[in-house]
């Protein structure tokens, strides 16, 4: 099979795993938020972010390194097995004996149960997760999506019914939990096919391993705090309550960006790192990349922007108001953060990690004094306004990276997106005219407006984008 039908299935596969988990998880929110508090959400959200944080240092962007390398040498991949086994056990005991710091940062008792129970995940996946780098190397999106899909389910249907049960916010957390046991014992039974590790452990010989990991693990740092900066000040200065609608809000605002794009990106960083030598290849898969992103997120973005009135009341019931106007504000921040994902498939193919570093850190720079201002006037609304005003400036920052490693690509960049760009805002404009005409609230109106917004869309993109013939054609290639 060719790179080009191996890029097509990995793809097909991706999609399938993706819109399969996206259903669990959004119904999963759907349900508990009709189930919990707010401040449930808000404690759940802190360990997220504690997991999130420790684990930067214990990757040491061996998944990336991995690929971009095509590494297989059975000594080194040990070598690296073993090394994430005692990187992660060691995380483990920082999180686990962490908790009464938490505790006394957030004012909140309930974080020593939460975080000791998350502080496992550090144990439970590392024991499979370079099975699971392994497999996407070798372009085994199948199994992939299988391990995604078993996993999202078995995680999703046991956090569901431990809230039914009163568990409250541990719910969520075994859950999660639950959902990374699955996910490593099945990466390790389909991956052992590729890779058995050996008892060698030689770190001299993963020395470029570790070398392209420093700028990966500076790079995370230094993007985690600029990407939940927001975040920290909300949960410190606002309590968890407000920091469980603003989790909620961004949750659903960045659904297409957490959902949609890895669909694209998953499969293009593999597929790219075996064309790194060819700039004008890199070039238009760059410009493909974006061109499909945009398609497929705007949309979604302006659906939510016009429909949340709608949306929010009828998904998550009663109570979640306060989340409309912070959703409206993610909506464009999640747009110019989407445009500018596809940055590390270049930095990685061209092994240049350190840009992505560079770039976080003027990020932070600018982020933190907007933080205070915007949040200092406006409080949560204020801070929302000021990580949207962040990420359009990284994302032009993005595109002059983008620039320097394939060259001059703007022009044909906007001559792309004009298309969806127009014809979002006709499906708006249509949209509000109904919700002014009509009304909004209710089931049945939002369904309206759904099909409306869709309808629109579908006819210009087959009338300026894409034929039904090409249609056909493509799927005949599946």
């Amino acid at each position: 099979m060719s790179t080009k039908q191996q890029a097509i299935s990995g793809g097909k596969w991706i999609t399938i795993s993706t819109v399969i988990s996206t259903v669990f998880q959004f119904l999963q929110v759907s349900i508990l938020a009709r189930i919990l508090e707010p401040s449930i959400f808000g404690v759940v959200s802190v360990s997220t972010l504690i997991i999130n944080f420790f684990f930067i240092f214990s990757n040491l962007g061996f998944s990336n390194s991995i690929i971009s390398k095509q590494e297989s040498d059975p000594k080194v991949l040990s070598t690296l097995y073993f090394m994430g086994l005692i990187l992660g056990g060691t995380v483990f005991l920082i999180v686990y004996f962490s908790s009464p710091l938490v505790v006394s940062f957030y004012h909140e008792p309930r974080l020593d149960k939460v975080i000791k129970l998350a502080s496992f995940y550090f144990l439970i996946n590392y024991l499979g997760q370079i099975f699971l780098f392994i497999l996407q190397k070798e372009l085994q999106f199948k199994s992939v999506a299988i391990i995604e899909i078993i996993g999202t389910f078995t995680g999703t249907s046991i956090a569901i019914a431990m809230a039914y049960n009163g568990f409250a916010e541990t719910s969520l957390i075994i859950g999660y939990l639950i959902m990374h046991v699955v996910r490593t014992a099945l990466s390790i039974i389909l991956g052992l096919k590729y890779f058995v590790p050996s008892f060698y452990f030689n770190i001299s010989i993963i020395k470029e391993h570790l070398r392209f990991g420093l700028f990966n693990v500076g790079d995370g740092l230094i993007g985690f705090i600029q990407g939940n900066a927001d975040n920290i000040i909300v949960g410190s200065l606002l309590g968890v309550t407000s920091l469980g609608y603003y989790t909620i809000a961004y949750q659903l605002a960045v659904f297409p960006i957490n959902k949609l794009n890895p669909i694209i990106l998953q499969v293009a960083y593999p597929v790219l790192a075996k064309m790194k030598g060819n700039d004008l290849e890199l070039k238009n898969s760059y410009l493909k990349i974006l061109d499909i992103i945009s398609y497929l997120n705007l949309p979604l973005l302006a659906g939510l922007y016009i429909t949340a009135e709608s949306v929010v009341p009828l998904f998550y019931g009663p109570g979640w108001e306060n989340t409309i106007p912070l959703i409206k504000i993610f909506v464009f921040q999640s747009f110019f953060g989407c445009l500018a994902h596809p940055l590390f498939t270049l930095a990685f193919t061209k092994g240049k990690p350190n840009l992505l570093f560079y770039l976080n850190l003027v990020t932070l720079v600018i982020k933190v004094p907007l933080l205070y201002f915007f949040g200092k006037y406006w409080h949560v609304t204020g801070i929302a306004f000021s990580y949207l005003t962040t990420t359009f400036i990284s994302l032009i920052l993005n595109f002059y990276i983008a620039n320097s490693l394939i060259g001059s690509f703007i022009k044909e960049f906007f001559a792309n997106i004009i298309k969806p760009l127009s014809f979002c805002l006709l499906m708006v404009l249509t949209i509000f005219a109904y919700k002014y005409f009509v009304g909004y609230l209710g089931m049945l109106n939002t369904i309206a407006e759904v099909i409306i917004g869709g309808l629109i869309y579908l006819t210009l993109t087959l009338m300026y984008k894409v034929s039904l013939l090409e249609i056909r054609t493509f799927r005949q290639s599946l």
